[in-house]
This record gives C-alpha cells, sequence and structure tokens, in this order.
C-alpha cells in the first residue's frame, strides 16, 4: 500500500515516466540492478517502481544519516563500503540465494550530472556469483533539490524524471582470465555497460530543432546560451523566436525545391538559417566558403543547389564576389539576409515570439528524425568533393555519444572557432552544446592566432575544439594564463603533433584530448578522455559503435577500419550521381561505412591510427606510412609543417617525397635522425621539396591534393 502511494506522489509531483520494466518481469534467478546515481531520490524511485523484496546496496556513510535511517526499515538494506571486502561477500551470497539487488556503481550521488568513476566491485559481485546484469538509466532528477549539482545549475521543486530499464547483460569476462586481471575486467566491462545505459537511454528520434525545444525547457527560457563576435547573446527563447521568424522569409522569398545552400560564416545568423530551413522543410547545404569559385559550383551541382542564402558583408568582408558570381553564372540565385530584413513585419515578429514560446510548431512528426538534417561535403584533399547526408537522429546520437563519456554540463561555456561547414564545427562545436543548454561562443576565423587566446580568456571558455594546426598557432601566441578556464581542449580533423601536445602541457597544464571521426560519421568516432586516456591514441570508441578491421596486404598489424552505428550517415551524393542516395556499404554489408583509415585497436579498447589507406606508399612490396614519415621530420624539425607524398618510381613501384616549410632540411639529417631512432631507411625519401608554406583547406588540414600537384608538377 504505501508503495502505491509513493508511486502516486511520484508520477504527479515528477511526471515520472519509467520505460523497459518488462526487462526485469520476465528474469528468474540472480539479479544486479545497477543504476546511475543522481539523487536522494533515486533509491526511493527504485524501491517504488521496480518489483518487490530487493536489497538495496548503500554506501555506510550515507546508511549512518540521522535523516536516513528512518526510511531504511522500508526495504532491505545492506551497508556496503567500497575499501572493505567482508560487504560485497555479503551481497554475494545474497545473489547466490537467488535475490535481487540494487547497487549505485559510481558509489555517490554526481557532482557533475553525468557519470563518474565506476567501481569494480559491482562487477566482481556480477562475475562470482554468475547474476545477470541489468542496467538502468535515472534521468532529470538531478534538477531537483535532492541532488549534489552546483548551485549554477538549474533547480526546479518537480522537474520531469524518466527512468529506463534497458535489458539484462552478463558482464563476467572470459573463464581464461584470472585473478586481479579478471577483476578488472569485469568492473571494465560494467563501466562500458553504464556508458552503453547513458548512451542508449538518451532521446534521438527527434529533429533537432525539437531537441533545441527540449533543452529550453531543461535550462529555462532566459538562460544566455549562444554569442557570436556581435556581442548580443541569446538565451533559448530569442533564438527560436529568430528562427521562426526566419522561418517565414524562407517561405516567402525561396522559388525552389530541394537543397538550400548555406554561404555563412561561424555566427547566429548561420545557426538561424540552419535551424530555420529545417523547420521550413528544406535541406541545409553548408557550403565551403573557403573552396573557391570552382569548388563551390561543384558543390553545388553534387548537392543540385539551386538557391544559396547568404549575407552581403560577409561576401564583402571575406572577399568572395568571384564566388558569388560564379555561383550566379550556373543559374544559382543568390539571396541576401540583408534583403529580406526590411520585409519583417510587426505581426511577423509578435507571432514568432508566441510560436517560440508555446512550442508546438517545434515538435516533429513521426520518422521525421530518419529525414536528412543537413548536408555536408567532404574536403577534397584526395579527390572531387562527396556530399554527406547526415539525419537528425544521426547527429543528436553522436551528441548523445559524446556526453555518455564526457561531463559537459550547463556551467560550460564552449569557444567554437571551426566553421560550420566542417562537421567538426557544427557537431560539437555548435549542436551539442545547443542540444544539452550549454553556451557557446562562434567565431568565424580559427586562423586569428592572437585574437582567439583573448576571447577564451574573456569568455570564460571551458572547453575549446579544434585541429593540432590551429592549436599549435594559439598556444604560441597566447599568454600563460589566457586559457586558465579550459578545462577540455579537444583535437581532432588531423593527427596531433607531439610538439603541440607539448607546448599546451607545458605553457598551460592542459592535456589535449585527441579524437577521431568522420564527416560521414557526424563525426566522432573515438576520443580520449579525462577518465580514459592513452597519449599517441585518438582513445577508444564511443558507445553504440561497432567496429571490424579488415587485413591489408603488407601490413603486419593492424587493418583496415569498418564502423556502424546510429552515428554513420544516410549516405552520399556522388559527384557522378547527384541527387541519389547511395547509402554507407561495405565488405561487411549494408550499413557499414569504410573509412579507408589504417588503425590498430588494442586491448584496453584504445585506437592507434596508422594513416589513410591511401596515405601509404607500396615502396620495393612494402607498405611505408606516409604519416610516419611526416613524423619523423616533425621529431627533427617541430617548429615547421611537413607533407609527404608518393610519387611513381620506376625501380621500387613508389618513392616518397617530402614537402616542408624548413628551409633547412636535408636528407642527411632526416638519414642520421632515422638511425638514432631506429627507422628503418624504407621510410626515407627519395627527396626533400623545400616552400614557403604548405596549402591547407578551411578546416586547417593540409591540402594533400594541391601538395601532390605540385610535386607532380616538379
Amino acid at each position: 500500500m504505501l508503495r502505491a502511494v509513493v508511486r502516486l506522489l511520484l508520477r504527479l509531483c515528477y511526471r515520472l515516466r519509467i520505460e523497459g520494466l518488462e526487462q526485469l518481469q520476465r528474469l528468474e534467478g540472480p539479479v544486479l540492478i545497477v543504476a546511475n546515481h543522481q539523487s536522494f531520490l533515486d533509491p526511493v524511485i527504485l524501491w517504488a517502481f521496480l518489483p518487490a523484496g530487493l536489497t538495496f546496496a548503500i554506501n555506510t556513510h550515507i546508511a549512518r544519516l540521522w535523516w536516513v535511517r528512518p526510511f531504511l526499515r522500508f526495504a532491505e538494506v545492506v551497508p556496503l563500503d567500497p575499501l572493505q571486502p567482508a560487504s560485497l561477500k555479503t551481497l554475494i551470497r545474497r545473489l547466490q540465494a537467488g535475490r535481487r539487488i540494487v547497487i549505485f556503481p559510481e558509489g555517490r550521488i554526481t557532482t557533475t550530472g553525468a557519470l563518474m568513476k565506476i567501481y569494480e566491485g559491482p562487477g566482481l559481485i556480477a562475475d562470482h556469483a554468475g547474476a545477470a546484469v541489468v542496467p538502468v538509466r535515472i534521468d532529470g532528477a538531478q534538477y531537483s533539490p535532492f541532488s549534489r549539482l552546483d548551485c549554477r545549475f538549474p533547480r526546479r521543486w518537480f522537474p520531469r524524471i524518466r527512468v529506463v530499464v534497458r535489458p539484462p547483460r552478463d558482464i563476467r569476462p572470459p573463464e581464461e582470465i584470472k585473478g586481479i586481471a579478471r577483476r578488472r575486467r569485469a568492473g571494465e566491462n560494467l563501466a562500458a555497460l553504464m556508458r552503453e545505459t547513458m548512451f542508449a537511454a538518451t532521446p534521438c528520434d527527434r529533429t533537432l530543432l525539437e531537441a533545441v525545444w527540449d533543452a529550453r525547457r531543461t535550462v529555462g527560457t532566459r538562460r544566455m546560451v549562444i554569442e557570436d563576435i556581435e556581442r548580443r547573446p541569446l538565451g533559448y527563447h530569442g533564438l527560436l523566436t529568430r528562427v521562426q521568424v526566419m522561418a517565414v522569409l524562407l517561405q516567402r522569398h525561396l522559388r525552389h525545391q530541394g537543397p538550400v545552400g548555406v554561404l555563412l560564416p561561424s555566427g547566429i545568423a548561420a545557426v538561424v538559417a540552419v535551424l530555420a530551413l529545417q523547420k521550413h522543410g528544406r535541406l541545409p547545404a553548408m557550403l565551403n566558403y573557403t573552396a573557391g569559385p570552382a569548388g563551390l559550383a561543384g558543390a553545388c551541382r553534387t548537392g543540385t543547389i539551386r538557391e544559396v542564402v547568404t549575407a552581403r558583408r560577409f561576401v564583402e568582408l571575406a572577399g568572395l564576389s568571384k564566388e558569388v558570381a560564379a555561383l550566379e553564372a550556373a543559374g544559382i540565385a543568390v539571396h541576401y539576409l540583408e534583403d529580406w530584413r526590411e520585409g519583417v513585419a510587426a505581426f511577423d515578429k509578435w507571432a514568432a515570439w508566441a510560436a517560440a514560446w508555446f512550442g508546438r510548431s517545434f515538435r516533429s512528426r513521426p520518422g521525421a528524425a530518419a529525414e536528412p538534417a543537413v548536408m555536408l561535403f567532404t574536403s577534397g584533399s584526395e579527390g572531387a568533393p562527396k556530399a554527406v547526408l547526415l539525419s537528425h537522429r544521426n547527429l543528436l546520437a553522436n551528441c548523445a555519444q559524446l556526453a555518455a563519456v564526457l561531463d559537459f554540463n550547463p556551467t560550460d561555456t564552449v569557444l567554437n572557432v571551426l566553421p560550420l561547414f566542417h562537421v567538426f564545427g557544427l557537431g560539437p562545436g555548435t549542436l551539442l552544446p545547443l542540444v544539452f543548454g550549454i553556451r557557446t561562443f562562434l567565431y568565424p576565423n580559427p586562423l586569428h592566432y592572437k585574437v582567439i587566446p583573448e576571447l577564451a580568456y574573456e569568455s570564460n571558455a571551458t572547453v575549446l575544439f579544434g585541429t593540432s594546426t590551429f592549436l599549435q598557432g594559439y598556444g604560441r601566441h597566447a599568454h600563460p594564463y589566457d586559457f586558465h578556464t579550459l578545462r577540455y581542449v579537444f583535437a581532432g580533423a588531423e593527427k596531433l603533433q607531439e610538439e603541440v601536445r607539448r607546448l599546451w602541457l607545458e605553457k598551460f597544464g592542459l592535456r589535449i584530448l585527441e579524437g577521431y571521426g568522420a564527416t560521414e560519421t557526424s563525426p566522432v568516432l573515438a576520443v580520449n578522455t579525462p577518465m580514459y586516456y592513452r597519449g599517441g591514441t585518438v582513445g577508444r570508441f564511443l558507445p553504440g559503435i561497432e567496429w571490424r578491421l579488415e587485413p591489408v596486404e603488407g601490413l603486419a598489424q593492424g587493418g583496415r577500419l569498418h564502423v556502424r552505428g546510429p552515428n554513420v550517415m544516410l549516405g552520399y551524393w556522388l559527384p557522378e550521381r547527384p541527387g541519389e542516395l547511395v547509402p554507407p556499404s561495405s565488405g561487411f554489408g549494408a550499413g557499414w561505412y569504410d573509412t579507408g583509415d589504417v588503425a590498430t585497436v588494442d586491448d584496453d579498447g584504445f585506437v592507434t591510427l596508422a594513416g589513410r589507406l591511401k596515405r601509404f606508399a607500396k615502396v620495393g612490396g612494402e607498405m611505408v606510412p606516409l604519416n610516419g614519415v611526416e613524423s619523423l621530420a616533425a621529431q627533427l624539425w617541430p617548429e615547421h609543417r611537413h607533407a609527404a607524398v608518393a610519387v611513381a618510381d620506376a625501380r621500387r613501384g613508389e618513392a616518397v617525397v617530402l614537402v616542408t616549410e624548413c628551409q633547412s632540411a636535408s636528407l642527411e639529417a632526416l638519414q642520421t635522425h632515422a638511425r638514432e631512432q631506429g627507422i628503418p631507411e624504407l621510410w626515407l625519401p627519395r627527396r626533400i621539396v623545400t616552400c614557403a608554406a604548405l596549402p591547407l583547406l578551411g578546416s586547417g588540414k593540409l591540402d594533400y591534393r594541391r601538395i601532390q600537384q605540385q610535386v607532380s608538377a616538379g
């Protein structure tokens, strides 16, 4: 009777919703229920809604609190001290007797809102008792006064609470693993299960606009969440009001069906344009304004783009008149936002304000999450750019995957200097903060090496995304105190150079977290985290990602990486087949994406990249990684950039040419250094070409296509 009353009160007060309860009802035998711990409400919720007869393992310190002791008589409780093995043995015996035990493997209530350290003890208990493990995620209780989150978090007396019970899992390690190694493996299996649960229980079957609206409900309408160089920050209500106004203008002025090009710098206007196009039922295509007139026109042909939205001021400041002329010459209509502004009536603004407040128009229809949300284009560093179609579910899944392994929270400030036409700048840099209620500052030019450290200092940035090239520039020009508030610095899109890693560690005391991904995977596949870090690797795969390694002839270790997961793209539109979707597929079947990268994965799950398969030279029948040649040169001349390319060679099939910005580079010095490092002579380049500056793409990566052309031209 008491449980029924408590259930009713929880449903009324917290609009509590529980999903997957049938997972427990059909289980027999010993069961260990593991849940994340967000507040003092958690054990009450589980006691009231899960089947009766549960034993709760709670922290010894909590069990001694005077105001907790009266509640302990309503359930069977075993005080648990993580440092005392005897308490673990008690739980093992109860499980072996067929009891069901509830435990919070973090050992404490979270202070970050995200998953904290997972103790090995619960994994050991499940292993010794042979128990099925049922993971549970509790979400929403962290915003109640009963949590231990910082006071800067949005708090409400009665937030919505959602409980998700996931299918049971067997986390026991293989029988051949014994002793301490077995305990660690069981603990790691449990931690991996908790991360998977945090991801899988995050709603991804919604549109980006609906996710932004939901974030507004969580953190409030007035909280400033987005700002750019205009220095007019917006809260969710202001942002959604602008989206509604822009959607009305798009409906009035767009004349053709199909994708619409977005030619805007990183800023609020670009974000509003993307969301408004989605609301209007159109597909935003993010155009790379650094690609040149021919590149832009080619992207529009591949993406079947007949209309482009831009700003007259941006075209003038960025010197894009030739690009715009090329688009117009190709028959593409170019719309300027300034020309539409005068047509916004007072009624339009009022109606937009009301729509943003009530939010009904931001709700998605069934199935919309699987539709294309954005069109991006590959870098074109190795060939003609392809159009990549990412769905709402792809992008939201990758945001949820990152949130499952990193403790982003509303107290953070993201400084995003990457362009929105690059998936790294659009996804983790912009959409992730928006859907999780995190403030973000958008800056349009990542090459302003002196300005960006000042912005980080002024805005109290806590999260920074960049490439190795950009981070090197910021590190050299910044004052040692400019980045004092940063707690996460992520590097991606290209290999993180050791010199850059060392510079940031010694000058700022910051460890750069290197990750790996692709436009086709929305984008992140693997990332180092403060909890799971290994230098020289790109971290572990995110939860929800399956991977396979295909053997490569001539390589003794590793293989060609193929991946599958909810963040893998809908497919390509190819330059030779515009408008025709080509879904991902590889030798492992439909839905698998062939990354084209050669990788190794160690026993602990850390991924090491050897480079793209196209970035190998076959010299005398042996596979030579061109990235390895570049790293060898970087060790010797760390102050300069280097690029290695392969050229045809009549005697050995292919030969390596090193192109470097170091004017004093010599084959003799490189050969001496290679011998000292034990590097085979096969890795040495046939010749060295010096240049003033290596060509870069807009994302900051080396433009290998142009470098190859320059070398071939002599």
